[in-house]
């Protein structure tokens, strides 16, 4: 069988192979009407572009590099599928990579990854995107970067995010709406921008309806199902518990679910859990719960095709809001009769 080339595609196209190849570089100055017309021939003749030998030919490598250091394993994963969706479109590759231990050794990590493998650009996800020893030797050495939900430094480069703080905000006020006033909240990892911007919405939502906020009912975590397990445990533990708890992510949430269960407290009967992300848990265990919907696929595939093809990107465009959504299931009820 004879393989199909760009000339086949130029051909059918009726454009040059010039063309052609700035439409698969996804370049500027191509009339639309053009590039649909390519686009449809390759569609047609299900041309596959031979990368490898391009990125041979070419300063590109087609690679697209994610760092990441983050405990939740559900995060990370959706995180790496969104970037995916992005480079399959057009070809790329990803290359996936932890960026982890103390803050001396986060320079010298990327910069012998760097000398390894040649990158087009780099995703960053949190907390990886507000380490500025990481943003310093990508901009020393020129490698593009787009950033998810950074917490700072909004002139280093363009980002994607949503608004954590309205979303802990409006799902405080949704236990509020309930008849909630005795609220718990299990706060994230310190190292993140998303731990201080849900606790700020939390804070807002209790001030905005009038209810005193006791520094026993907020407890630390770090993202992780055994760090909301213990902090399930001291807040029910009190002498006089939550009737409702607030976990800045899904695992911690589950954590917490798991500590009632053991507890004998019937969720939300006694007590009413709720979280954050809508990792593929939420739905797992039962009741199912009650969640903010995190557009964690959605950042991350918008953040990567920002570096694949920035033409797509309305010119001096360096940020890209998502929005999230209240997704209600059974872990929330009103609260015990006293």
């Amino acid at each position: 069988m004879t393989s199909i080339t760009i000339t086949d595609v130029a051909e059918r196209a009726g454009v040059s192979i010039k063309t052609v190849s700035r439409v698969l570089n996804s370049e500027p100055n191509v009339r639309e009407d053009t590039r649909a017309k390519v686009l449809g021939a390759v569609k047609v003749l299900n041309y596959r572009p031979n990368y490898a030998a391009r990125a041979l030919a070419g300063s590109r490598s087609y690679l697209i590099g994610l760092y990441y250091d983050n405990p939740s394993p559900s995060y990370v994963g959706e995180v790496q599928y969104g970037a995916v969706k992005a480079c399959r479109e057009t070809g790329h590759h990803l290359l996936v990579e932890q960026i982890d231990g103390e803050k001396d050794t986060w320079r010298t990590q990327v910069e012998s990854l760097l000398r390894q493998v040649k990158v087009d650009g780099v995703v960053l996800s949190p907390p990886v995107c507000d380490r500025s020893p990481v943003l310093d030797v990508l901009e020393e050495q020129k490698i593009p970067f787009v950033r998810i939900a950074p917490a700072g430094d909004w002139d280093r480069g363009p980002y994607v995010y949503m608004d954590d703080k309205r979303a802990a905000r409006d799902m405080t006020a949704y236990l509020l709406s309930l008849g909630h006033r005795r609220i718990g909240f299990v706060k994230g990892h310190p190292e993140h921008a998303a731990t201080q911007a849900r606790l700020a919405g939390f804070t807002q939502a209790l001030t905005e309806a009038g209810v005193p906020l006791d520094p026993a009912y907020v407890q630390g975590g770090a993202f992780t199902f055994r760090s909301g397990f213990g902090a399930a445990e001291r807040l029910l533990n009190l002498p006089l518990p939550p009737t409702a708890i607030f976990a800045s992510n899904d695992e911690m949430a589950v954590g917490v679910m798991a500590v009632a269960n053991r507890m004998q407290l019937n969720v939300p009967r006694d007590v009413s859990v709720v979280g954050f992300d809508d990792a593929p848990i939420a739905q797992s265990v039962w009741p199912q719960l009650t969640t903010v919907r995190q557009p964690v696929v959605e950042m991350a595939e918008a953040a990567a095709a920002m570096l694949i093809q920035p033409r797509a990107s309305p010119p001096g465009t360096r940020s890209r809001m998502l929005e999230f959504a209240l997704i209600v299931r059974g872990s929330a009820a009103p609260p015990p009769l006293a």
